[in-house]
């Protein structure tokens, strides 16, 4: 269970967020997809990043097989001043740029620099989309 300062840290995100919502991943091929993601806080955030992980599959480089994310800001480059909301925007954004200099998933890497189609088809076949 989280400490009462992680709780209040948590509630003021939360109160961010719906102040001001990450805009999404318009114009991408990520667009209109919606994504289940588990965010698992400890009693020492924010002083440490929380655990995040794709419920679903999710074909990236960046995601390994289990959906944990490769992401810095979420690992060496976490920063107490970071919250839910930086979090959200990082994982858009890596979703349509990833980094390739840190694959978690070496076939989605390797589809992203040298088959980008292919790699669209499989993006496309595991996104799910509003309605589908």
């Amino acid at each position: 269970m989280a400490s009462s300062s992680a709780q209040l840290h948590l509630m003021s995100d939360l109160k961010a967020i719906g102040n001001e919502p990450p805009e999404g991943c318009n114009d991408t091929l990520w667009e209109g997809g919606i994504f289940s993601l588990r965010l698992t806080f400890g009693e020492n955030y924010p002083e440490k990043p929380p655990r995040v992980r794709f419920t679903l599959e999710v074909f990236h480089p960046n995601v390994y097989n289990d959906g944990t994310l490769c992401m810095d800001i979420i690992q060496d480059a976490w920063s107490p001043c970071h919250n839910v909301s930086n979090i959200l925007t990082s994982i858009q954004s890596l979703l349509s740029d990833p980094n390739l200099a840190s694959p978690a998933n070496l076939e989605a890497a390797h589809l992203y620099q040298n088959e980008i189609k292919q790699y669209n088809g499989q993006v496309r076949q595991c996104v799910p989309y509003i309605g589908h």
